[in-house]
């Protein structure tokens, strides 16, 4: 059976919705904290699946790395953070700056993607030697 790279690419790029744990691990903080954020930020509204858990898109992921990067490394304060996102939302044309922490948040989740495809390839590499032995 031969894997094709292409396929593997497509199912990650096509992968609408993350669960919580997924974009726990990307963002690098824990679950409660992102659930926290959500009740401070009112612009992130993940959409929640007939279970009830949080399903985000690619644009709260964005949005979230984004609330990291100002709360964490800018160090505004979550008043300030939730003004600087505002006033993004408002301006149609971003800041030099904001346009480097979106940039930043595309990188950051294109080295995920990466990471979790080259974890799933090595597990099926690994499965092939056991399977050869």
């Amino acid at each position: 059976m031969e894997l094709s790279p292409l396929k593997t690419e497509e199912k990650d790029e096509s992968k609408l919705y993350r669960s919580i744990s997924e974009v726990s691990e990307l963002v690098g903080v824990k679950p409660h904290v992102l659930r926290y954020w959500e009740t401070q930020f009112g612009m992130l509204r993940p959409k929640k699946n007939r279970a009830g858990n949080r399903m985000y898109r690619p644009d709260e992921v964005k949005m979230l790395l984004s609330i990291k990067e100002l709360l964490y490394h800018r160090r505004f304060t979550i008043a300030g953070a939730r003004r600087r996102l505002l006033d993004e939302r408002k301006d149609d044309a971003p800041q030099q700056l904001d346009l480097a922490v979106t940039e930043l948040a595309e990188r950051k989740l294109l080295v995920h993607e990466i990471k979790t495809e080259l974890k799933q390839l090595l597990g099926r590499l690994r499965g092939r030697e056991a399977f050869r032995s």
